[in-house]
């Protein structure tokens, strides 16, 4: 049933996330050793919704459907909405002018709150898109329409009966945990792009090698997820290692965890911390060579 056999780890994944959902609402009270690693799975789970989006799971169209559902109420968001916003457009643009969620809207800084407010513009801007996908799926393909739609139902009905039966558990079990993933996957993106050159063939993308990837299924690979988006989460090592060699070592980071620390709180201090914009020095170079 599965395409590869590596995504037996990514229903390892999302059947952990959901029993250890109906295990700790069980608690009588928040088990403070669960609870981070169960906000991880939440993240988890974006990346998955992600991947699933670009390679679904299954080779059964049935099986598909039921996981966009099964994601959509532990990500947060109606996993459709990866078409419109990553499929159709940052895809296609790759942080060029009319991405909706390019990196350099506000400011061509790379500052920590530059950092902290990114997902919430990325997020507004890219309602535009889902608005007009539905229209256009509600005039062209009826039946997508309503598998779309439904998303936002089975989403509704899941925080809905949450909020009903324990809203103090919906807010920790349910709430929290998928807004933790959203502001993550904005923020992943963030650091992917930000600084980097939108119109090199391979300095367009930030990545992270370190054991990160173990965790969240290769996701630092960032360059050659943008290469040939529709390959399989599993390969993108092997297909990193064969181009690594061309990319702008700047852009290669072992630890998201040091480029964090590094850029936005040593880097407030330090200006040797502190990230150089690939993208105005490649304008600045134009501009000279213009003038």
């Amino acid at each position: 049933m599965l395409r590869y056999k590596a995504d037996r780890r990514t229903i390892g994944y999302m059947l952990v996330t959901t029993t250890l959902f109906f295990y700790i609402w069980s608690m009588p009270a928040l088990n403070w050793w669960l609870y981070p690693f169960y906000l991880f799975l939440s993240i988890a789970v974006t990346v998955i919704a992600h991947n699933h989006n670009h390679l679904p799971i299954f080779r059964n169209s049935t099986l598909n459907h039921l996981t966009d559902y099964w994601l959509t109420v532990f990500y947060g968001f109606p996993a459709f909405g990866w078409i419109p916003t990553h499929n159709k457009n940052h895809h296609a643009l790759n942080n060029r002018e009319g991405d909706y969620t390019i990196t350099y809207r506000l400011t061509e800084q790379n500052h920590l709150l530059m950092l902290l407010i990114y997902p919430m513009v990325s997020s507004y801007h890219q309602q535009k898109p889902i608005r007009d996908y539905l229209k256009e799926l509600y005039g062209s393909d009826r039946r997508k329409f309503w598998l779309s739609a439904m998303q936002y139902v089975a989403l509704g009905v899941w925080i809905g009966a949450a909020l009903l039966i324990d809203w103090r558990k919906a807010l920790l079990y349910v709430i929290i945990p998928q807004q933790v993933g959203l502001f993550a996957v904005l923020l992943f993106n963030f650091v992917q792009h930000v600084h980097a050159d939108e119109e090199s063939p391979v300095n367009h993308s930030r990545n992270f090698t370190g054991i990160l990837n173990l965790m969240l299924f290769n996701n630092g690979f960032h360059t050659v997820h943008h290469d040939k988006a529709g390959t399989h989460w599993s390969l993108a090592p092997k297909n990193h290692a064969a181009i690594a060699h061309t990319i702008d070592r700047s852009l290669l980071e072992r630890s998201i965890w040091w480029y964090l620390i590094r850029t936005y709180i040593l880097g407030a201090f330090v200006p040797k911390f502190r990230t150089r914009s690939m993208r105005l020095q490649r304008i600045q170079n134009a501009e000279r060579m213009a003038a």
